[in-house]
């Protein structure tokens, strides 16, 4: 006979539901997070069964967990889940039981289950953008002090000059305390930062993919990483356009009878692909390749969404490199085979 089971996963608790190939539901508990609490419910079904879950906070474990024990993990899209599936009574035995039935009559939503290389590159790069941002946010946090007593250096501060200019500057015994606990933090920072750098360094010399992305303008070894990081394996796409839609650069639709309204793009899939695209766009539109472009979308539409194209203009030339690299058959924006 065969099972489905549908997971419910929280922070601390989750929600485990089995259903039998006639919808019955056979089980229905909350358990605490865990190997051996989830293994209660699930652990005497057979190899193979099928388990859903939904893309929440911190599922990586149970993706593990699932395929340690010989189970058939299913990553559920959430958004699209709750249009297929929305109730008025929702809790979190109903929400298991309705991922438990969804899978069973194949109608689930599915979500790419990047594997573990790809997920700990993920954390890699991840972590050391979280660094650097952290860092820029103490950085500005003294450039708001200096400003508040009128001071700025165009130099900047953070060389042995900016230091020793820094230093020099006579300010209330608060305002020095704030500008040297930062710099202690900055400093802390530094050491993390360059480790992460040089790991960068590292993983994009041995990648072929990278050198096929710094082709283009303003794609550095860092960025050509977080965009094979986040996209995985580009051949799971058919083409660019499913590829930019996937990394919600393509805008939202509209449609009614004959009227269709077009909206801003869905910032939906990978916020990191989407940032790092647009950081790069910074650079790529002053490029001739797309300086052009980039100034006639920008005199119609404003600086910012012109450079919201740009980003996909990259992605989608990012897609068409590495389709060819792979031996792939590249395909135009619209989907269609390119030439050659």
């Amino acid at each position: 006979m065969s099972v489905y089971v549908g997971i419910d996963v929280h922070r601390k608790r989750s929600q485990v539901a089995v259903v039998d190939q006639g919808g019955q539901v056979l089980a229905n508990r909350n358990v605490p997070n865990g190997v051996q609490p989830i293994l209660g419910v699930i652990g005497g079904l057979p190899p193979g069964t099928p388990a859903a879950f939904e893309a929440a906070f911190g599922w990586g474990w149970l993706v593990e967990l699932l395929e340690d024990y010989g189970f058939d993990p299913h990553l559920v899209h959430p958004l699209q889940c709750k249009a297929i599936a929305s109730a008025r009574l929702k809790n979190d035995k109903v929400d298991a039981a309705i991922l438990a039935q969804l899978l069973r009559a194949d109608l689930l939503p599915e979500a790419w289950i990047a594997p573990p290389p790809v997920r700990q590159l993920r954390a890699l790069l991840r972590h050391r953008a979280q660094l650097v941002r952290l860092r820029t946010l103490l950085r500005n946090r003294i450039h708001a002090v200096l400003a508040d007593h009128g001071h700025d250096r165009p130099g900047g501060c953070w060389s042995g000059l900016g230091r020793a200019w820094l230093a020099s500057l006579e300010l209330p015994a608060v305002s020095r305390e704030v500008i040297e606990d930062d710099l202690a933090l900055i400093d802390a920072l530094q050491q993390p930062i360059d480790r992460l750098d040089w790991e960068v360094h590292q993983r994009a010399k041995a990648d072929p993919r990278v050198k096929v992305l710094t082709q283009l303008p303003g794609v550095g070894p860092f960025t050509a990483l977080i965009i094979l990081a986040e996209t995985g394996d580009v051949s799971r796409f058919g083409s660019a356009r499913k590829l930019a839609a996937w990394a919600g650069l393509t805008p939202t639709v509209r449609g009614s009878d004959r009227t269709v309204r077009h909206g801003h793009i869905s910032k939906q899939g990978s916020a990191w692909l989407r940032w790092i695209l647009c950081e790069a766009a910074q650079t790529a539109k002053r490029h001739p390749e797309f300086a052009a472009s980039y100034q006639a979308i920008a005199r119609r539409r404003g600086k910012k969404i012109a450079t919201t194209a740009i980003a996909r203009k990259l992605l989608t030339r990012a897609y068409h490199l590495l389709a060819a690299a792979s031996g792939g058959t590249p395909t135009s924006p619209e989907g269609s085979p390119g030439p050659g």
